[in-house]
Order: C-alpha cells, then sequence, then structure tokens
C-alpha cells in the first residue's frame, strides 16, 4: 500500500450545476481517502449551487462575484468582464494564502479566474472535460493544463496538445453503491414485483420531462407503473401525489433509485450518462436543447451507438416520450442488452485514474 503524501492543499473549482459540482466532490474525496491529511478549498461562483451543495459535503468553499459570459451581443457582458477581472485578482489572492500543491478545475465558467490564476502563478493545474464537446474555459485552459481528463473519447479536436486522456467521468462511490432491488424499493415504499421508471432531470429540473410525465399521471396508475421522480428545484406537483409515485425535488439517494429502477429517464449530461452506464439501467435519454452546441446530444450519441440508450428530442417528447418508456418497461429482452451495451461503455474507475494521473505530477 502506498504511503500518503504529507503537506498537500488542493483548490477546487467548478459550479453552477451538479455535473461541475460533483465530479469535483468526487475527486476531492477520493484524495482525501489516500492522504488524509490533506487540506482541500472549493472555489465557486457567489449565488450559485455549489455554495450550498459544496458545504454539506464536509468542504469549505469561497465565492467569487463571477458571472457567465452572454452568446449572443449584449450589454450584459460589459460587466461580465468586470467581474471576471475582479475575480481574478481575488483569486490570486487566495492562490497566495492557500498555496495549493494542485488546483483542479471541472468546468463552468466558475472555474476559469483561479485556473487561470494558478497557471499565470506557476501551480499545477489539472481540467476535467466531462461533455463529448468542450467547453470555453476548458478550451482556453487546455494549453496550460498539465493534463486534461475526457469523460469521452475523440476529443483531439478540441484539445489538440497531446495532454488530454480518456479518463471517464469521476463518480461519487455512493451514486453506485448497489443494494439488492428488494432493499431500495423499501426505501422508496414500492413494489419490487411491478415495473419501475425513475425520472431525473438533474438538481436543477427539466420542464419537458415533468410536464411529459404529469400529463400522463393516470397512464402510469392505470398500467400499474411505478414511478421515481426527481422533479429538480423548480417544480411543484398540481395536486394529490398518486401512491405509486415516490416524487422529491432532489434525491440524494441516487444509488437506491438505481438500484431499484428497471429504466431511467434523463437528460444527457456528462455526469448523467456515466452514472447510468456505470449502474448499468437502460435509459432513455431527452438532451437539452438550452445547452452550449447542443453538447448532451453528444453525450447521449455516444452511448446509444453502443446499444446503452435510447435518445428521444426534446421537441418529440411530449408526444412521444411515455410511450416509448412504456413500450421499453415491457420489454424485458431489450433491457438485458441494453445493460451488457452499458457495462462496454462504463468507465467505474475514472476517479481511480483521475487520482494517480494527479499524483504523478506532485
Amino acid at each position: 500500500m502506498e504511503e500518503p503524501m504529507s503537506n498537500l492543499r488542493f483548490i477546487f473549482s467548478g459550479g453552477g450545476t451538479g455535473g461541475h459540482i460533483f465530479p469535483a466532490v468526487a475527486i476531492a474525496n477520493a484524495l482525501k481517502e489516500k492522504h488524509p491529511s490533506a487540506e482541500f478549498l472549493f472555489v465557486g461562483a457567489l449565488g450559485k449551487m455549489e455554495m450550498e451543495k459544496v458545504p454539506l459535503e464536509g468542504y469549505k468553499i469561497i465565492g467569487l462575484p463571477i458571472a457567465g459570459l452572454k452568446r449572443s451581443f449584449s450589454i450584459q457582458n460589459f460587466k461580465v468582464l468586470y467581474l471576471t477581472i475582479k475575480s481574478y485578482f481575488m483569486a490570486k489572492k487566495i492562490i497566495k494564502d492557500f498555496k495549493p500543491s494542485a488546483v483542479i478545475g471541472t468546468g463552468g465558467f466558475a472555474s476559469l479566474p483561479i485556473c487561470y490564476a494558478a497557471s499565470k502563478m506557476n501551480y499545477p493545474v489539472f481540467i476535467w472535460e466531462g461533455n463529448g464537446y468542450a467547453g470555453l474555459t476548458n478550451k482556453i485552459m487546455s494549453k496550460t493544463a498539465k493534463k486534461i481528463f475526457c469523460g469521452f473519447d475523440g476529443m483531439d479536436p478540441y484539445f489538440k496538445f497531446g495532454n488530454w486522456i480518456h479518463s471517464g467521468n469521476p463518480i461519487r462511490k455512493e451514486v453506485i453503491q448497489k443494494v439488492t432491488k428488494e432493499e431500495a424499493c423499501q426505501f422508496f415504499n414500492l413494489d419490487a414485483n411491478k415495473p419501475i421508471l425513475f425520472i431525473t432531470g438533474g438538481s436543477l429540473g427539466a420542464r419537458v420531462l415533468n410536464e411529459s410525465i404529469y400529463n400522463n399521471v393516470k397512464l402510469f396508475v392505470e398500467k400499474d407503473i411505478q414511478l421515481i421522480w426527481q422533479t429538480g428545484q423548480h417544480y411543484k406537483f398540481d395536486g394529490e401525489i398518486p401512491s405509486n409515485i415516490y416524487l422529491k425535488p432532489f434525491l440524494r439517494e441516487m444509488n437506491l433509485a438505481y438500484s431499484c429502477a428497471d429504466v431511467v429517464i434523463s437528460r444527457s449530461g456528462a455526469l448523467s450518462c456515466s452514472e447510468i452506464a456505470a449502474a448499468g439501467v437502460p435509459a432513455i435519454f431527452v438532451p437539452s436543447a438550452n445547452v452550449t452546441d447542443d453538447h448532451q446530444t453528444k453525450n447521449a450519441q455516444h452511448i446509444c451507438k453502443n446499444g446503452g440508450a435510447i435518445m428521444v428530442s426534446d421537441k418529440d417528447a411530449k408526444n412521444i416520450l411515455v410511450d416509448t418508456a412504456i413500450s421499453l418497461l415491457s420489454n424485458k429482452s431489450e433491457q438485458d442488452k441494453m445493460r451488457t451495451a452499458l457495462k462496454e461503455s462504463a468507465r467505474p474507475h475514472a476517479t481511480e485514474t483521475i487520482v494517480n494521473e494527479i499524483e504523478k505530477f506532485l
């Protein structure tokens, strides 16, 4: 067994959505497990969900007044430029005070000031790109990063300096920790002998998924299909919730949901794709139409091309999503084929790979 290194200090930065936050937490947890005396500091964007979620995971976080760039011309971008410059100088002071052994950026505008400042101050910077399409911050940082960890293969068009590897996406152990279907169903008060559909639009929710399910609640009751439904923070169910539905805005017990679900309906963010592949649950992906360069479609295509998932477009979801789910729930042989394909797509040791690579540079 390797001896833990001493005096290690890590800064993590990335935020805006759970897809940036939880991979950072997964890497931090793995480093902490190997190096219990290491110190950790997260840096995020003030007012964004990382300021709430990261402390719940047991880590200190500092917020910067950074904001995202508007992709079309907007007067707001002048304010964004000012906030970016201000955040950069604040990031320099954070780095000078903390003196990190390494800085790890997990994408999103929140990670740009700290990663850019660290590279200018000659601290080793590592970045993670979970999507099949590189984000703007990671493109900017790619030249100076010691190593870029990618969730999908084929990233040469975005990272041209030969410093990227196909690591897979880091997943928190507790998310894919399997329990028996019976045990998981007890938690949700569901019947393990009846079909179970898990719907998740991510931490913020997805309107088209929520509306598609809500409009067909009676149909699910008629067909005796049970639902685990994570609605996201911005959705409220109108009326009495039927007994066949377990409904929550945010679900921490993702491993239990994956353990008892026969099929999952999900957006195709990088983290969702990786979690579903590792958990081996047949999936129906509905890529968000409101993301940069349609990267969720590219993520879904990586899973679908091997037969591990079905893709339904956002514009078609209200018409065909529920029928597609009901059809798949009734087709056990197709589910089995998809589970086999998902095993081939999964990279369950991604976090370990990333930690080992970071240690090489320390």
